[in-house]
């Protein structure tokens, strides 16, 4: 089901209201090295308020095939769950969206994206460092104060991370005097890794959300049909009572 302001997929949703994303999880958790031998449902709500707010529709692409809006760059979020310990938690968080008209695998080689907040000015930070495909490179840097509205700065040269379990590389914005590190590995796909990692821009110290996405891994066969057994939807299944 999708509407304006409601997306729901199986028994998960996403419903959108004036400066607040609610969110509904009804799902399976697959097997987890130290939490889990077997799969098992998991389920909750996220809130996520806004303090602050912004229309910005960025291209990542010269034929602006591939669009990124950064919708709620400064918000809290409150989870609850049964799967957390003390029934949930709440802090920091961000809400975006990427849309388009193409295959993200028909323009880009793939790319680096993470999010930050820097501690003394208060302020989200993001940076995307995006290869196209038949060359060139699209790199972002912007920051985002309590009036939503983005201000660009000049990126450091980015630096390589060590590459996670099935290969996949990556790299992000540090100064020439630092050496970026990685503190925790969130997820490691064939195509797509999240860590959380330090790094230094401008002489300041920033721990950010890093993603990785490696679009040739994407586009491969053997990985499509990975696909719907890393992230399987069921139709028609109901949950017992």
């Amino acid at each position: 089901m999708r509407g304006t302001h409601l997306l729901k997929i199986g028994a998960s949703s996403m419903e959108i209201h004036p400066g607040k994303l609610l969110i509904h999880f009804d799902e399976m958790a697959l097997p987890w090295p130290g939490q889990r031998l077997l799969p098992q449902r998991i389920t909750g709500d996220i809130e996520i308020s806004a303090d602050s707010e912004s229309d910005a529709a960025i291209a990542l692409d010269p034929g602006r095939a591939h669009v990124w809006s950064p919708r709620l760059p400064q918000a809290r979020a409150v989870v609850r769950s049964h799967a957390f310990p003390g029934g949930g938690w709440a802090g920091h968080a961000y809400h975006d969206v990427n849309f388009g008209s193409r295959p993200v695998e028909h323009d880009f080689m793939g790319w680096d994206w993470a999010r930050g907040v820097d501690e003394e000015s208060g302020e989200t930070v993001v940076l995307y460092d995006a290869e196209l495909l038949h060359g060139g490179r699209r790199r972002l840097a912007l920051r985002f104060g309590d009036d939503g509205a983005p201000s660009a700065f000049d990126l450091p040269s980015a630096k390589r991370l060590p590459r996670g379990f099935w290969g996949v590389g990556g790299a992000i914005a540090c100064d020439d005097a630092a050496e970026p590190e990685i503190v925790r590995r969130l997820e490691d796909s064939p195509f797509y890794r999240r860590s959380l990692v330090s790094t230094r821009m401008g002489g300041h110290p920033l721990t950010m959300v890093h993603e990785t996405l490696d679009c040739r891994r994407l586009a491969n066969p053997l990985v499509r049909m990975m696909l719907p057994f890393r992230m399987p939807r069921r139709t028609g299944f109901q949950r017992s009572s």
